[in-house]
């Protein structure tokens, strides 16, 4: 059986537009127009993925009550938001709430499809137990396989984004990366001052495990780089 998303989003031409993009991809498809809707319909059995908007009809925070009420159902429902909100503020509460990943609607439906996708992917990979690719520097440990990467044992909780910017920058210690490297490396259309804000997230995702982290290093007007402590770790 296919698997099967879930968009909740309160304006019929978009919803639809997205639906279609991923039935196309050979999705199962529900749309939602609002979160009383989407929750009686999940009452009985959650579906395998959920797109989410912030302003769902009269409920201008509609979308992050939501995300709250799926995450304290189930810790691994992959849940998206897609938004037209684009401030730092509104994407770091919303990955604060637990949500997967944080998406604005400027998004192209083939980078959307794609984000999907890779959660699936990560999704299936975590019911496998096989032997995974892993890369490790100093007390980094990024699982390739399963999207995810851990700081002394401990997750880091990264999006898919911020997962390969840190994967990008962390494979190659003491290089430079552009900011176009990091956007080609997370496969996503991003400006400048949204590549600044997901560096500044995943700062605080290795600082809230680690209080003296500071491996990744800002080279101001070029980009960033991972900063190995020792040559072992840069493979020299």
């Amino acid at each position: 059986m296919s698997q099967h998303i879930a968009i909740v989003e309160d304006e019929p031409a978009i919803r639809d537009n997205y639906a279609d993009a991923f039935r196309r991809q050979g999705y199962r498809v529900s749309v939602y127009e609002d979160r009383r809707s989407a929750l009686d319909a999940f009452a009985s059995r959650l579906p395998d993925l959920v797109v989410i908007d912030i302003m769902l009809g009269e409920e201008p925070e509609g979308g992050f009550e939501l995300c709250r009420q799926l995450r304290a159902r189930s810790d691994t429902l992959p849940i998206v938001f897609l938004t037209a909100r684009d401030s730092d503020l509104d994407a770091v509460s919303g990955l604060r709430l637990g949500a997967d990943d944080y998406l604005t609607k400027d998004i192209s439906l083939e980078h959307l499809t794609a984000r999907v996708a890779a959660l699936f992917r990560r999704q299936e990979a975590l019911r496998q137990p096989v032997e995974d690719e892993l890369l490790e520097r100093g007390p980094l440990r990024i699982n390739i396989d399963r999207l995810s990467a851990n700081w002394s044992g401990q997750d880091l909780g990264l999006t898919l984004t911020e997962f390969w910017m840190v994967h990008a920058l962390a494979r190659y210690p003491g290089h430079v990366k552009s900011r176009q490297q990091l956007m080609d490396a997370a496969n996503a259309v991003l400006d400048d001052a949204t590549i600044t804000s997901h560096i500044k997230r995943i700062r605080r995702k290795f600082v809230a495990v680690d209080p003296n982290f500071d491996a990744i290093r800002t080279i101001y007007g070029v980009g960033y780089r991972w900063q190995s402590e020792s040559a072992e770790d840069t493979g020299q």
